[in-house]
């Protein structure tokens, strides 16, 4: 080690030394539970420049952080936090973008605590540093001061890359090959950029302009964005490979899930995908100014556990049903969702009806549902998934009057360019099946990323896999040798 590391190491131990933790983390301000169940606010109302600073005070600014490696996009934690400290707010969301373009995004809807804050050296004594909300109070801050990141770009190489859809994969493999100097097209089959951004997220979790300033950031680097079309059916991946140079796919897993019982296909059911697509991508919930109808139940079932299905019942809630429920077949500690969406959920009086499972929906006699038909599980041996398995309980069905079903129970592989681009490699599932270093398919010059790949996942493991496909893509349009696989000894540990 160098004399001027000597120094700074130990600049930061008396630093560390000298500073008495907080043991919790500052709690961030949130709208009334009562009041923001009948509006589409942010729940969230982010922290104050006082807050966000004595919660970065709690970082002990690692040598070696953990937390980065935690990060699948590998923000620069420890830096970008040091910079919070030293009120350089605008500074700090600059760095956070030298790796993730979508930091107020990312701050609001990635599960920070399985990840980043999960092995944050702070949290094995007190509750972690809080990055996910320091993360956002930084793109926020620089957002709302102004002062608009210029991304400097590579000369350009004459490359041309075609990316098919613009979720959170498909933005981020835009931004690094345009930053990478190659000419970017982002295909979108929906008529607004974002993917599940847009059409997923709901409002109240994540401002939708927040995503559409984020979408001009990706024009702001010359990326071509063409909506309204939708690549299997207009143009095919073979289409694309004769015009572009590469071609990147992040169409995610759009296709929704049905537990084919009676009375699916009654009036007053929909997929998750569709009741939010309505609400968040086509205003629903201004109807009539926007010209998009919806049913809105007065006693809504909502069927799942995962965050999309906590989306689902509190829209349900905020479009203005008067009891909205959650019916889940395993426990409460089995809950797939976030513990924050979880809790805000019962904040808003949201019911849980747990170790239930639907077996039919009851026609009210004129085509419309009536009430759902469960039966009570109890928990056996874990099944493949780690959880328990839930066991039917013979004799125990009962009925939940209800006049809107939500179906929340996942999605599958978007079908589309599977089913029209021969020789794909896809797995029995459907997915495309890539090289896990670089997204590389089966098709020499095309690669592939997020949900299409991995199934129904985080915004920021799609980032992750945008983001390794973009340098993959970079290397194969340059000539450039794949890197040797990193070997475990090869990695940096964490450190202790």
């Amino acid at each position: 080690m160098s004399e001027n590391e000597e120094q700074s190491e130990e600049k930061q131990e008396v630093k560390r030394e000298r500073r008495k933790l907080i043991p919790d983390k500052v709690a961030m301000p949130h709208q009334d539970p009562i009041e923001r169940g009948k509006n589409f606010d942010e729940v969230a109302l982010g922290y104050t420049v006082e807050q966000a600073l004595e919660e970065a005070e709690r970082c002990i600014l690692c040598p070696k952080p953990p937390c980065i490696k935690g990060c699948p996009v590998e923000v620069p934690i420890r830096e970008f936090i040091e910079l919070i400290r030293d009120n350089d707010f605008v500074g700090a969301s600059r760095k956070i973008k030298e790796t993730n373009l979508l930091p107020a995004v990312c701050g609001r809807v990635c599960p920070q605590e399985d990840q980043c804050e999960k092995v944050c050296v702070v949290g094995k004594k007190f509750e972690p540093v809080s990055i996910g909300r320091l993360e956002r109070f930084a793109a926020d801050y620089e957002r709302e001061t102004g002062e608009k990141a210029v991304f400097k770009l590579a000369e350009s190489t004459g490359k041309r890359v075609a990316v098919v859809g613009s979720g959170p994969a498909g933005i981020t493999a835009a931004a690094e090959l345009a930053k990478l100097g190659h000419s970017v097209t982002m295909y979108e089959a929906l008529h607004e950029p974002g993917g599940v951004l847009i059409y997923g997220i709901p409002e109240f979790r994540l401002p939708k302009a927040i995503v559409a300033d984020e979408i001009r950031a990706l024009e702001d680097m010359g990326v071509e964005i063409k909506t309204n079309v939708v690549i299997g059916k207009l143009f095919t991946i073979a289409d694309l490979k004769a015009e572009f140079d590469a071609v990147f796919i992040g169409t995610g897993a759009g296709l929704p899930m049905f537990m084919n019982i009676d009375g699916e296909n009654l009036n007053g059911v929909y997929s998750a995908n569709e009741f939010l697509s309505r609400t968040n991508l086509m205003k629903a919930y201004e109807f009539p100014e926007f010209d998009t109808p919806i049913k809105v139940g007065k006693k809504v079932t909502v069927v799942g556990g995962g965050n999309v299905a906590m989306d689902s019942v509190r829209t349900a809630l905020r479009l203005g049903a008067e009891e909205a429920t959650i019916v889940y077949r395993r426990s409460e500690e089995e809950l797939p969702a976030r513990i924050e969406e979880v809790h805000h959920a019962k904040e808003e009086q949201i019911k849980f009806d747990l170790l239930t499972s639907p077996i039919r929906i009851i026609d009210n006699g004129e085509g419309w549902v009536k009430a759902i038909e469960c039966i009570r599980m109890e928990l056996g041996e874990p099944d493949d998934s780690g959880r328990r398995r839930p066991i039917p309980i013979e004799g125990s069905e009962f009925q939940i009057p209800c006049d809107l079903v939500i179906m929340a129970i996942g999605t599958n592989s978007n079908p589309i360019i599977p089913e029209t681009t021969k020789d794909l490699e896809l797995n029995k599932w459907g997915y495309i099946v890539t090289d896990e270093n670089t997204g590389k398919t089966s098709i020499e010059g095309v690669y592939a990323g997020g949900d299409i790949v991995t199934g129904s996942a985080t915004v920021i493991l799609a980032m992750g896999a945008g983001r390794k496909s973009a340098n993959a893509v970079h290397r194969f349009l340059m000539g450039i040798p794949e890197p040797e696989p990193e070997t475990e000894e090869g990695k940096e540990q964490p450190v202790n």
